[in-house]
């Protein structure tokens, strides 16, 4: 036991404190990974199921005054209504393949006298702003649109200023322009009928594992380094290494210097 006593140091015990702090940080942010892997997979595996069982009537997942729940996010709904193009709105900076351009949301009004907000599509704006009256125009008439319902965005990108924003909010955006919206909003996958100019249609949601796996992986890597750092520091310092106690002692075979013989003195003695 002795020869653990050097434990009971101050620096050993920082030390000590410093690699369980680490090692516990790791475990967690991997944990966090893995646990962000099984959302993913069950958001896969149901709009997996939604795409099977198809579309659904919109009123059915969503309604006026009630935010969507996690649980309809990614439903397939359906709705038949007018669009009021006098309300469109842009979201900024949603770029495609490194090319700038916008998504172009509109009002579907409905036949219960509420409307939901469609995400219709991506339009290029070739690196220069865009307004609502530089988008193409929806199909006129009566249009059926089939998407996914999805949650509203929230925090400061959600502030809609002169019919543009950064991120999509049926709340906000209702209020911006004084409309009775449902909760979340819908994008679109088909119109019928067809635009006469029609935007580049909305990505599909991504259904692979993404990278949460191997990140997790990676932390709890980083975690078992800190302690086999530890471990190995401590054998070292048994063995009579440096450690992070210090530095042993600098050892030397140089012999020490005789002091020199004063030949002359030592001849006149004689």
């Amino acid at each position: 036991m002795r020869r653990l006593r050097f434990l009971l140091t101050r620096r050993w015990l920082v030390f000590a404190v410093v690699v369980v702090g680490l090692a516990w940080v790791a475990w967690r942010l991997g944990e966090w990974q893995f646990h962000r892997l099984e959302e993913r997979q069950d958001r896969n595996a149901a709009i997996e199921r939604n795409e099977i069982a198809g579309p659904v009537p919109l009123t059915d997942v969503m309604a006026a005054g009630r935010p969507l729940a996690g649980s309809d996010e990614w439903r397939v709904v359906e709705a038949t209504g007018t669009y009021a193009v006098e309300d469109t709105v842009v979201v900024r900076y949603r770029t495609r393949d490194g090319a700038a351009g916008v998504d172009v949301v509109v009002p579907l009004e409905l036949d219960n006298g509420t409307s939901v907000l469609v995400d219709r599509g991506w339009f290029a704006t070739e690196n220069r702003g865009a307004t609502p009256d530089d988008v193409p125009e929806p199909p006129p008439g009566e249009v059926t649109v089939t998407g996914w319902a999805r949650q509203d965005a929230t925090g400061d990108s959600t502030v809609v200023t002169d019919q543009s924003t950064r991120a999509i909010s049926s709340k906000q955006i209702g209020e911006a322009l004084d409309r009775d919206l449902v909760g979340g909003f819908v994008a679109a996958s088909s119109e019928t009928p067809e635009a006469e100019r029609p935007l580049e249609p909305l990505e599909a949601p991504e259904l692979d594992d993404g990278p949460h796996f191997f990140y997790g992986l990676q932390w709890w890597f980083f975690g078992a380094l800190a302690v086999f750092g530890f471990f190995y520091l401590l054998y070292d310092e048994m063995r009579g290494g440096r450690g992070p106690a210090g530095r042993r002692p600098r050892e030397t075979s140089e012999r020490p210097q005789q002091a020199p013989v004063d030949r002359e003195h030592h001849a006149v003695d004689e």
